[in-house]
């Protein structure tokens, strides 16, 4: 079994997440979706999420994409990840392309395209428009 893994926070969920998910389980046989939590989202990246993490973690558990739902708790976990889960491919979107490239010699390590015309932030903007 080919084992997938990516990290996100995926608040206010929306198609872009959901093209990610089918795309990355689409590179294996089993998808880990590592999620950042509500203390790492907004003690190491300063920001607060709409939806909290029991919250975004039921809505990415009925996606039928997602085989697990892990936290996300600090930046330097991926290695262990992989590690523990046994990780065949790290897939992060290309936003991210070559932060992840230190992992190459654990698994293979993919970006992907985002998809261009939506994100949360830009969901968030127009909210306060």
């Amino acid at each position: 079994m080919k084992r997938v893994i990516t990290y996100g926070t995926f608040d206010l969920l929306h198609y872009g997440h959901i093209n990610l998910l089918r795309r990355a389980k689409a590179q294996g046989d089993y998808l880990v979706v590592a999620l950042s939590t509500d203390e790492f989202n907004w003690n190491q990246k300063q920001k607060k999420s709409y939806f909290s993490y029991e919250e975004r973690k039921a809505m990415l558990e009925a996606i039928r994409y997602v085989d697990l739902v892990i936290p996300e708790e600090n930046w330097d976990q991926k290695k262990t990840d992989v590690e523990k889960y046994n990780i065949d491919v790290f897939v992060m979107g290309d936003d991210w392309e070559g932060k992840f490239d230190f992992l190459k010699d654990q698994c293979e390590v993919v970006y992907l395209p985002r998809t261009p015309e939506i994100s949360t932030t830009k969901i968030k903007a127009e909210l306060h428009t």
